[in-house]
């Protein structure tokens, strides 16, 4: 695209972001994004649930997820040659289905990537109290490690995406090096089945009675579009978000369709649903301790707590770029829109963001919450509900923004590819609401309380952007018109 196009697509009203510019490469980017995804807590501490549901099945359901997952990202790397704002799903769903619809989405976001980071401190407080009483003989509560956590993740977001990029970077890889070795152990074992039935017969994968599998696995995807959060970031900007995307949805749908298969095949395609059903938790733990020295699980337990860390760390800094894109247009307060003067992270919505866990660690500590089957599964219920809604929108304003505004992009880029994946994403959104007491783990007063602060975000964003368009028309004008391009897209 030439400068005079690129000068011309920048949006009226839009302003250069106050972001570090240029601070993410492409793998730096591609790391942060798959470090939201925690592969190893995944593979050892949610795989288990699908295999309970879904069986001999799920190797072939994630490759399934993964061709749906591509035909999203196609939407979303789309778009963003024309739309790159931080604020990622409430810029596109604003510019394609309105702002009172994207206003909606906005808040919906802030809330689903809190509720996302927030109920990883319950994975990490137990992955530590754990470790700490084993290793150190420490006995303290899982909250005053989840606090720790919390000041430590603080601390490098005000630091800036750099510094997070290098923790990841360094956490995800060894993460994927261990569950690589534990891998090879497994197969090269004399009694392993590497043909197990059923784990890619299509009868088998796509059977309509699987429906309640494919709502938890395109869970383990949540994560995957925080490569467009940080598109005013990176070193290449649009281009080298793109790469970032394709890259985060083959890397992650690969790499779990082989760790499900390598799972299937060590317990045989007859007997994974029952050894998860007997002992969940311990699945992949007990493959560790057959195949693998002993000193390795305890290097599997530490990197289980690290890798909780940086689900944190990613999540956090996902959720308050949200937060700074909105205080940015002041569709929550301009203070939101505050950038550090030397690291340039959005450093009032990141100390707001810590505060607003301490609120949540707190409570549930003085209700006696807990931090597994309350706080963890719990608000990573709410934020699934709310990322795969999120989703299906976006999907759908891609379709709606391209074809009003830029159909010479193709048919396939502009529509086709984003409406198989609205319609493959909406049709997982009802699966996940029917059978959101597997997601949720809780009681039907607990569910109704989740979809209703889902609700309550969604009314509030539709109500702050019709008080906008009344009382401040200037200010509604402006929304999601800020619009970061360079000669890279």
């Amino acid at each position: 695209m030439s400068k005079a196009a690129v000068g011309a697509h920048r949006e009226r009203g839009g302003t250069e972001s106050g972001l570090a510019r240029n601070a993410l490469n492409l793998p730096e980017l591609v790391f942060t994004a798959m470090a939201a995804l925690a592969p190893l807590t995944l593979v050892v501490a949610v795989m288990p649930l699908h295999f309970l549901v879904g069986g001999a099945a799920v190797p072939g359901a994630y490759l399934v997820a993964a061709a749906v997952m591509g035909l999203f990202a196609v939407a979303l790397t789309t778009i963003t040659r024309y739309v790159r704002n931080t604020g990622a799903f409430y810029a596109i769903i604003t510019r394609g289905l309105g702002k009172q619809v994207g206003s909606a989405a906005a808040l919906l976001a802030i809330v689903a990537y809190n509720a996302l980071q927030i109920s990883t401190y319950g994975a990490l407080g137990l992955y530590a109290g754990d470790s700490a009483a084993r290793l150190l003989g420490i006995d303290a509560p899982w909250w005053l490690w989840a606090a720790v956590a919390l000041i430590a993740v603080a601390v490098l977001g005000v630091r800036g995406i750099t510094a997070s990029a290098k923790v990841l970077t360094v956490v995800l890889t060894c993460e994927l090096v261990v569950l690589l070795v534990l891998a090879a152990a497994v197969l090269v074992r004399g009694d392993t089945d590497l043909l197990p039935a059923g784990s890619f017969s299509p009868s088998t994968v796509l059977d309509p009675g699987q429906g309640a599998m494919y709502g938890l696995i395109f869970g383990a995807f949540m994560g995957f579009e925080s490569t467009v959060i940080y598109s005013e970031e990176t070193v290449g900007g649009a281009r080298t978000m793109r790469r970032a995307t394709y890259a985060v949805v083959a890397v992650i749908g690969v790499f779990y369709a082989f760790m499900a298969y390598v799972v299937v095949a060590a317990y045989g395609a007859d007997g994974i649903a029952g050894a998860a059903s007997e002992d969940p938790s311990g699945l992949i733990l007990v493959l560790f301790e057959q195949n693998l020295p002993a000193w390795f699980g305890e290097v599997v337990s530490v990197l289980l707590l690290l890798s909780a860390f940086a689900a944190l760390l990613s999540l956090h800094n996902a959720s308050n770029r949200y937060a700074y894109a909105l205080g940015r247009e002041r569709l929550i307060p301009a203070a939101f829109g505050r950038i550090h003067p030397s690291t340039k992270s959005p450093w009032v919505a990141g100390l707001a963001q810590s505060a607003l866990a301490a609120v949540v660690l707190v409570l549930c500590v003085a209700l006696d919450v807990d931090p597994y089957l309350g706080l963890l599964l719990w608000g990573s219920a709410l934020g699934f509900l709310g990322i795969i809604g999120l989703w299906a929108l976006c999907a759908l304003a891609t379709a709606a923004y391209m074809r009003r505004n830029h159909p010479e992009a193709g048919i396939w880029r502009t529509l086709v590819a984003p409406l198989l994946a609205a319609a493959a994403l909406a049709t997982v959104f009802v699966i996940v609401v029917m059978h959101f007491d597997l997601f949720s783990g809780g009681t039907a007063s607990v569910n109704i309380t989740l979809f209703a602060v889902a609700g309550i975000a969604v009314v509030g964003g539709l109500i702050r952007a019709l008080y906008l368009r009344s009382r401040s028309p200037e200010v509604y004008g402006r929304l999601a018109s800020t619009n970061v391009l360079g000669d890279d897209v």
